[in-house]
């Protein structure tokens, strides 16, 4: 049992399936008591009962105050997993930037304004935030996606250099492939580069157990990622060539 988990107080936003509903069920499983939500309030109540949980349903950008009324008055642990797989390039519509931005970071944003006062005044708060290694690397076939995903990694980091000293405890999970409906409509772009090694969402909630345990910032389902992050940043120009071939073989593909 990972020992900051017991009896706490836990928000999952997106958890009517996914990611979401194997993190749900896995602090449920480590005895924390979990708000269950997700936009399908069927799909939350679903979750939310075979757990022994609460299901707080409703855009994940609007519900911090009646999860934590839920939760008693406290919310220790919120992961902010409600996402948008939007595809695309620069073309896409204004109307599907803004949704992107607005689900994959504001959401976040909106999120810890609401809860950072409480976590402060008492010294102590956990914000979890399901990014995608997209949001490290990138994800071809899909700029919205993989843009705001660096905006969410980049806005977790922020809030973990800000205020960790202030007893704020920041995790940002970032998987490649995981089986979920969003793999699913990922298209052949997620057949190419995500499915070949894709995981379970249990997986995803087992490596966030052990972030948590051993208090790591950056949590990587997929630990090859950790390689690709490096080469990223020390060769960029070799990384962005190998990346091109990638783009070049899904067009040919297509």
């Amino acid at each position: 049992m990972v020992e900051a988990v017991q009896d706490a107080g836990v928000v999952v936003t997106g958890a009517g399936g996914g990611i979401g509903a194997a993190l749900a069920r896995r602090f449920a499983a480590e005895g924390a008591r979990v708000v269950v939500n997700d936009l399908d309030a069927g799909r939350a109540k679903a979750v939310a009962d075979e757990i022994g949980g609460v299901a707080v349903p409703g855009d994940a950008s609007t519900i911090v105050t009646e999860a934590r009324d839920a939760l008693g008055g406290t919310v220790d642990i919120y992961c902010a997993n409600a996402g948008l797989g939007s595809g695309g390039t620069e073309a896409a519509g204004e109307d599907v930037w803004a949704q992107a931005w607005d689900v994959n970071v504001m959401a976040h944003v909106r999120a810890a304004r609401a809860l950072l006062p409480a976590w402060l005044e008492r010294g102590q708060g956990r914000f979890v935030s399901t990014v995608s290694a997209a949001g490290l690397l990138t994800m071809i076939g899909a700029a919205p996606y993989s843009v705001t995903k660096h905006g969410a990694y980049a806005f977790a980091e922020w809030l973990s250099l800000t205020y960790r000293h202030r007893g704020l405890k920041v995790h940002a999970i970032c998987p490649q492939g995981v089986r979920t409906d969003m793999l699913t409509a990922s298209g052949s772009a997620g057949e190419l580069v995500l499915v070949p090694t894709a995981i379970e969402p249990a997986d995803v909630a087992d490596a966030l157990m052990k972030g948590i345990a051993e208090d790591r910032f950056l949590i990587l389902p997929h630990s090859e990622v950790a390689a690709y992050y490096q080469a990223r940043a020390t060769e960029p120009d070799r990384w962005l060539t190998n990346m091109n071939h990638l783009q070049q073989k899904w067009e040919s593909a297509r």
